[in-house]
């Protein structure tokens, strides 16, 4: 079996270069760091692995080493950095189920959701390896003779990554900026470490180059300066929109090219000809996808015709209350945990702040009463435009739930929110859907699913979700520089002579 070995952080970290520095900005010593990537079992709360922080001498030589290696994976062959992208997917294919239970006892993820995710990042890895030649090729300026746009890597790429797809995060930015030619330093979430050295010792097992992929154990001081060091080239952020403002605040000042997938509050609108039954099993696949906590899950469910709505209501009201919640790790299993006893606490105080400002509790509302971080499947009706809540994220099983009188109500009703990641349509008139789905305010919009995500589909969003895409060439491209070479005849004479 392919097998990636579980190394301990400070043997991960300790490859290279120790006591080369970067003239211009070595990362300079802290003291007193609190932060703790500790892995937690969400089902049992129970403790597993603890991870120490990189230090700051190991996070120095981490840098440099990755700076060092972009020289020489930039010049590698297209065809080995393609190779060791096939490697990696066909250990994750075998590997598949050992993987899989690593994410549900890290981050409590249903064990089909999790196999499905290691399969999702396979599947990127191909496509990378594939498609990377395309994505490379010089394309001549339509209409200019000479004139040619090359496509080149820029560098040391950090990566700023969560807990919620633990692998499958981590892959879309490491899958294509790798297959490109940049090297990936990955800060990953402190309560998915395990998840995180597994990766690392994939690529580590399937490169020769040391330091083209990198975790770093780092905090929240560290990470800031490494932003500010000058041989890391890009970053990008999958978190909260408040991370985000920070991180590109950060970037911007240091004039650094960064990619931001932030919050949502993804609107599910059902056309008053979308069938009902069909309409509730996926607001219920949109919502209960991960147990809730998915960026782009469906948050909110505005439905045209206050009867359907009525009927809608009734139905998920029903299910919501008798989903059987367990173990994750069960097949049969239908509510997982949230990941941390924090998340069931903020979705708890979420809740109890809606209902004090006027929403109708219509199912759920409460952590459950048994060991690990479960939240009641949990509906929200009649939430007010001025309810504080109204607004925020819920990540976790929370639906809200509106009723409209038209497609023109809905559409606005959709874009009422600062955010702007996914939205979903259910229609039997696709036309119809189409031409709503021009006037929602997002990056994604699904017609007649709750989401969709694949190698070849561009994802990201607009507003408070971030900027930039990820996957697909738009993904590839996002760190490349479009370098104009343009060449005319020897003894031509000056512009404008």
């Amino acid at each position: 079996m392919c097998r990636g070995t579980c190394v301990h952080t400070s043997n991960m970290y300790m490859h290279a270069l120790v006591g080369r520095r970067w003239s211009s900005s070595p990362i300079p010593s802290r003291r007193g760091q609190s932060m703790q990537y500790q892995s937690i079992n969400p089902t049992t709360a129970s403790p597993g692995a603890e991870f120490a922080l990189i230090t700051n001498e190991a996070l120095e030589a981490t840098v440099q080493q990755a700076a060092d290696a972009f020289e020489v994976w930039r010049g590698t062959e297209l065809s080995v950095r393609s190779a060791m992208l096939r490697a990696v997917a066909a250990c994750l294919r075998e590997d598949a189920g050992r993987l899989a239970s690593v994410i549900v006892s890290e981050m409590g993820k249903r064990v089909q959701e999790a196999y499905f995710e290691i399969q999702l990042c396979a599947q990127i890895c191909d496509y990378y390896a594939d498609h990377a030649g395309q994505f490379l090729a010089p394309e001549q300026v339509p209409g200019v003779e000479g004139a040619l746009v090359l496509k080149e890597p820029i560098g040391p790429i950090l990566a700023i990554e969560p807990w919620n797809f633990p692998f499958y995060q981590i892959f879309r930015v490491a899958a294509p900026q790798l297959a490109a030619g940049n090297v990936v330093i990955v800060k990953p979430s402190e309560l998915v470490p395990e998840c995180a050295v597994e990766i690392a010792a994939l690529f580590e097992k399937h490169c020769d180059v040391k330091g083209v992929y990198t975790n770093i154990f780092a905090s929240h001081d560290q990470i800031g300066e490494l932003i500010a060091d000058a041989r890391i080239r890009g970053v990008t952020l999958t978190g909260s929109t408040r991370a985000g403002a920070a991180i590109a605040e950060q970037a911007g000042r240091n004039l650094k090219k960064v990619v931001l997938e932030l919050g949502g509050s993804d609107p599910m609108i059902v056309r008053e000809d979308a069938p009902v039954e069909w309409a509730v099993q996926q607001a219920l696949f949109g919502r209960l996808l991960n147990t809730g906590q998915c960026c782009v899950g469906t948050k909110r469910l505005i439905v045209v015709g206050e009867e359907r709505a009525q009927i809608l209501e009734a139905a998920l009201a029903r299910i919501f209350a008798t989903i059987p919640a367990g173990d994750p790790g069960d097949p049969k299993t239908k509510l997982g945990p949230l990941v941390s006893a924090r998340a069931a606490q903020t979705l708890q105080d979420q809740v109890d702040r809606a209902v004090a400002h006027g929403a109708r509790l219509v199912a759920g509302g409460s952590r459950m009463d048994r060991a690990g971080f479960y939240f009641e499947p949990t509906i929200l009706a009649d939430m007010a435009p001025d309810n504080p809540v109204y607004r925020e994220e819920f990540f976790g099983p929370v639906l809200m739930l509106d009723a409209v009188g038209s497609d023109d109500e809905a559409v606005s009703l959709a874009n009422a929110t600062p955010f702007g990641l996914g939205a979903s349509i259910l229609s039997e008139d696709i036309e119809a859907a189409g031409r709503m789905a021009r006037r929602i305010a997002s990056g994604m919009v699904f017609i007649n699913q709750a989401s969709r995500t694949q190698a070849d589909l561009p994802f990201g969003g607009i507003g408070q979700s971030g900027f930039g895409r990820e996957l697909a060439e738009a993904g590839f491209g996002e760190f490349l520089n479009r370098k104009l070479v343009t060449a005319v005849p020897c003894g031509t004479p000056p512009l404008g002579a």
